[in-house]
Parts: structure tokens; C-alpha cells; sequence
């Protein structure tokens, strides 16, 4: 099985393996704007608004510890700031005792007046993995209280646990979505005091024939439907990523979903939304942020294969999405 996630190969690339880097065409429509690349690297992107300014997170460098923040007044333009977990927890190994330095592919959404932040802790090409959660006030205090285990899986389980993802139902109420190959994407109700797991476990997105190669899922209601996106294919490989996002809908938050031809996303269907340019190579890790705004990562052919956010508008007016 794959998966997720190393650095080791992000920061140099030669010029032979750039001129190897595949191809994609993707065109923007002139109605969505496109707000730019950030000149810092970041991975797996989760971004939000706290007063003015934004707060973009991600994977974590291997040379650093924890989870990547990044900091700007006008999304275009961000700073570095502190990283969180830069002192590891100590259950962590109880759950995973070969997990990475860094952790992976957080996500943050604002709830209860607070803000929670979901990540994975893992380690390359198992599933044996944990995702954990942390809790603030203030994402500017750089303050977080561990909130602790989430849910795990090992590897008697068919599933693993990470690329984690807070979404809420047309009533408000919450739900974790996560997964990564084996058998595909996870969804479960959240009790909404301890934003933990409680009731059934549902796969909504799998992709049977093809290596089981999808992640890092999505999900925002609009207009009647529950639109699932996900990552097909490889990452962490620089300009030869293969990564591309995919999406389906459905009116049901536990499925089924369908991509625009009718195919189920449990049977390895999903429109194609981004397949990457000449310029941004392997685009995936994807988040919608307030509904309307697309974040993802995308490796620079222009700057040595290194991942940076990418933000777009999102439109909905076909009834599908579009940027």
C-alpha cells in the first residue's frame, strides 16, 4: 500500500527531472479569479480567517517539527510563523511508535467558539496512523490545548486514518471525513462537545481499480448537495506528482456520490477539476474554505518542484464546480 507523506524530495530537483515532469492543461474561467501562489512552501493546505489576517497550515517540513503555519493580512503574501507541536505529544507513539517528525495535513474550521484543528500523525506507506485534535481561542496567541485521539487505524484495519477533514450538515451539525488508499475515503458523525467520533463509520469514495490511489477528501454543502472532492493518484513527488482533484455530489452527507457522467465515487468515479499547467504540476491536498474558496498545493515547475498554496475562487452557478 502507499502512502504519505516525505519531503525528502521537495526542495531539490535537477534540471533533467523538471524537463521529465508531465504536462496538464487546465483552464481557468474568467468569472473565477484566481488570488495567486504563495512565495513560501506549503503542503497539504488549510487556510482561515481570524479579524484581518490569514492563517494558512500545512504538512510540516522534515526538518522541522509539527505543522506548518503560514500568516498574511491579504492572502498573496505570507510570512512564517511558529510551527505547532514543535515539542512531540507523548501519546502520540502509544497509537504509532514510528511516527514521522513532522505531521500531516491538518485541518482548521472555526465552531462553539473555537478553533479546531484536526492533523495526522503517521509515518510513510502504513496505515498505522492516528489523527489527533487541538483546540484554541485565538489562532494569533499561538496557543493550543491537545485535545487528543481522534481515531486511529492499524494495520488489521482497511482504512488509515489521516488527511483528516471538519465538514457540517445542512442542520450544522459536524462530521470527520478522512482516508487515504487501501479501502478508500471514511465519513462519521462528531459528538459536538468533544468533536470526537460518534456512531457508524461510511465509505463514500473509493477507487477499487486503480491501486486504491485517493485522499485527502473534502466537503461543503451548496444548493442542495453534498459535493465530496478528493485527490486522485500519487504525491510527494515532485513535478512527476500525478495528483489531480476530482469531485462527485450527492444530496445525502453519507452518500452516494456521483461524478458528472453518473459514475458512484465508490466505484472509482470522479469529474476531474484540476489536473495542473505547464507552471503548477501535481495539484492536490485540496480544502474549500467558507464554501466559495478553493486552496490547494501544486509543485512550481518555475522554482524547483517546490509545493506552494494556490487559491482560486470557486463557482457554483452550473450546479458542479468550476474555477
Amino acid at each position: 500500500m502507499k502512502k504519505k507523506k516525505t519531503w525528502k524530495r521537495f526542495l531539490h530537483f535537477s534540471s533533467a527531472a523538471l524537463a521529465a515532469g508531465l504536462i496538464f492543461t487546465s483552464a481557468a474561467p474568467a468569472e473565477a479569479a484566481f488570488w495567486g501562489a504563495s512565495n513560501e512552501l506549503l503542503h497539504d493546505p488549510t487556510m482561515i480567517k481570524e479579524g484581518s489576517s490569514w492563517y494558512a497550515l500545512g504538512t510540516g517540513l522534515t526538518e522541522e517539527r509539527g505543522l506548518r503555519v503560514l500568516k498574511s493580512s491579504d492572502a498573496k503574501n505570507w510570512t512564517v510563523q511558529k510551527s505547532i507541536f514543535t515539542t512531540p505529544l507523548s501519546w502520540w507513539s502509544n497509537y504509532v511508535p514510528n511516527y514521522g517528525q513532522n505531521q500531516w495535513a491538518p485541518d482548521i474550521q472555526y465552531y462553539n467558539g473555537k478553533y479546531w484543528l484536526y492533523y495526522s500523525v503517521s509515518s510513510f506507506g502504513s496505515n498505522t496512523s492516528a489523527i489527533g485534535l487541538a483546540s484554541s481561542t485565538s489562532i494569533s496567541s499561538g496557543s493550543w490545548k491537545d485535545e487528543g485521539l481522534v481515531i486511529r487505524s492499524t494495520s488489521s484495519n482497511n482504512y488509515n486514518a489521516i488527511d483528516p477533514e471538519l465538514t457540517f450538515d445542512k442542520d450544522g451539525n459536524p462530521w470527520l471525513a478522512f482516508g487515504s488508499f487501501w479501502s478508500g475515503i471514511k465519513l462519521t458523525k462528531l459528538d459536538k462537545s468533544t468533536m470526537k467520533p460518534t456512531g457508524s463509520l461510511y465509505s463514500i469514495a473509493a477507487r477499487p481499480n486503480n491501486g486504491g490511489a485517493l485522499e485527502a477528501p473534502t466537503l461543503t454543502y451548496q444548493n442542495g448537495y453534498y459535493y465530496l472532492m478528493v485527490s486522485f493518484d500519487k504525491c510527494c513527488d515532485g513535478v512527476n506528482s500525478t495528483y489531480k482533484i476530482a469531485y462527485g455530489r450527492s444530496k445525502n452527507i453519507t452518500g452516494p456520490y456521483l461524478d458528472k457522467s453518473g459514475k458512484s465515487m465508490l466505484e472509482g468515479g470522479g469529474t476531474i477539476l484540476d489536473s495542473g499547467n505547464d507552471q503548477w504540476k501535481g495539484p492536490g491536498g485540496q480544502d474549500i474554505v467558507n464554501g466559495n474558496i478553493l486552496v490547494r498545493h501544486a509543485y512550481d515547475a518555475n522554482d524547483n518542484g517546490i509545493p506552494k498554496l494556490l487559491i482560486n475562487d470557486l463557482n457554483w452557478s452550473s450546479g458542479w464546480p468550476s474555477y
